[in-house]
């Protein structure tokens, strides 16, 4: 069935298209079909368009005199990369090496003028076809998530996000736990954008990269000359959070000369600076965060059990993104949308492969590996898609399950030669063995062996001529 069908039969509602075109070309090229076009006669005015609505396919026409426009045009489709673009051409236009390059980068397919609205049309039901493809499945933000803080669908995330509603409600302090580069941060954040402070101040610190001797300044502050280079007073994280959440991430590695002095802020909610006589009052909400076994620490010593008792008050665990399902295919589309200003030029999304390649793969470093090998396949990617060698994954499709004995490979490359050398010649083994170049007792003996029937097994062969 031609796709163009498929996409009629398959569509109940219209899909908007974009047609830019100059005012003096009367028409659209092909009303008819599921399409609800959106007219722009200027550049400027599909800028506008596509930031009003969502738009999958767009169709411009590109004519000779529109050549002097050419460099507008280009940095155009390079902004709206995400639209799959034809462009309809005159014939002439196709021996100029800037249209040419133009096509090649930046448009799914081109028709070139007069227009036959058939062929049109399964173009554009092809372009429509890909765009969902590439489009289907893009995360947003889980329900209630201010900001879209966090994208997954697995139920463990929504397990977590469950969770971050219920311990928002409340004021009392928060324990998040997970591997390194599971979001700790952010679902912190998202703790503190479902509480009733959310419209206070959220202070965080990573108590893992602060000078040991350095962190009960950064957590309280100081007066001016407390210390050699203590050249003016500085109000620590803790005040800076008054009225609002302060994050602790990394809680784990606070030394423990500075874990009582937290400890007694948690219970008396007063603050006092290096070098001062006074106490301050604040009001604040602790969010703390370990990928430490805070449990065992105590055990050895490393961590005080009456601060671990006072943090421990609500705890919920952030699920390693191996355990995730199929988040890390969300998340990866998620970040192309971010970081599409570092999109290299002809980079249009990912390829099966490369997505089959992130699914399998294990994630040691989490949601921050994830983000890193993303970032730099958009930037160095030099194909139309993100292949797995551009993500560094290319060797985690080459399992043990996908290694096979070389006599199996030998047999399956055989029998698929055999059967297409008898597809070509319409079933006439002695010419389909002369193109094999073996003889026709040995192509016998070999479809014997691989259980391909051939049409003179019994006495009833094409010869042919």
């Amino acid at each position: 069935m031609e796709a163009h069908t498929q996409m009629d039969s398959g569509s109940r509602s219209a899909q908007r298209l974009l047609w830019l075109a100059p005012m003096d070309v009367d028409t659209a090229p092909c009303p008819q079909g599921p399409w609800e076009w959106q007219r722009a006669d200027s550049l400027r005015r599909g800028e506008q368009i596509l930031e009003e609505q969502r738009i999958l396919v767009g169709i411009f026409l590109l004519a000779r005199k529109g050549l002097d426009n050419l460099p507008h045009l280009e940095a155009f489709l390079r902004r709206h990369c995400q639209v799959e673009w034809v462009a309809l051409v005159d014939p002439e236009l196709l021996w100029e090496p800037r249209v040419r390059d133009l096509l090649g980068h930046w448009c799914y397919d081109f028709h070139s003028t007069p227009v036959d609205p058939n062929r049109l049309r399964v173009i554009l039901g092809h372009a429509l076809g890909m765009a969902r493809l590439l489009t289907c499945g893009e995360p947003g933000p889980l329900p209630g998530q201010a900001g879209g803080l966090l994208v997954g669908e697995s139920p463990a995330m929504r397990q977590v996000l469950r969770t971050i509603t219920k311990v928002g409600r409340v004021d009392a302090p928060v324990l998040i736990t997970g591997e390194s580069g599971t979001g700790k941060e952010l679902a912190a954040r998202a703790v503190h954008d479902a509480s009733p402070r959310a419209s206070g101040p959220f202070e965080a610190i990573n108590c893992a990269a602060v000078p040991a001797a350095l962190v009960q300044s950064e957590l309280f502050g100081h007066e001016r000359g407390a210390f050699t280079g203590a050249h003016r007073a500085r109000q620590g994280h803790v005040c800076r959070a008054d009225g609002g959440t302060l994050f602790l991430d990394e809680i784990g590695d606070l030394p423990l000369e500075v874990q009582s002095t937290l400890l007694r802020f948690l219970q008396n909610q007063t603050v006092q600076r290096i070098g001062s006589d006074r106490e301050e009052k604040v009001d604040v909400r602790v969010v703390a965060a370990t990928h430490v076994d805070l449990e065992a620490a105590v055990r050895e010593g490393r961590f005080r059990e009456d601060l671990f008792y006072r943090l421990d008050v609500l705890r919920f665990h952030l699920p390693p993104l191996r355990d995730r399902d199929a988040d890390a295919v969300l998340l990866a589309r998620h970040f192309y949308q971010t970081f599409s200003r570092e999109r290299g030029h002809r980079v249009k999304g990912f390829s099966a492969a490369a997505l089959e390649a992130i699914r399998l793969h294990r994630w040691p470093g989490n949601v921050r590996e994830l983000i890193n090998r993303v970032r730099r396949a958009m930037v160095l990617c030099e194909s139309r898609y993100i292949q797995p060698w551009d993500l560094g994954l290319e060797a985690v499709l080459e399992t043990p399950a996908s290694l096979r004995p070389l006599e199996e490979v030998r047999a399956d490359a055989e029998r698929e030669a055999i059967t297409r050398a008898l597809a070509l010649h319409q079933g006439n083994v002695s010419a389909a063995a002369r193109h094999l170049e073996v003889s026709r007792i040995t192509l016998y003996r070999m479809a014997r062996r691989y259980g391909i029937p051939l049409p003179g097994s019994r006495g009833g062969e094409s010869e042919g001529p």
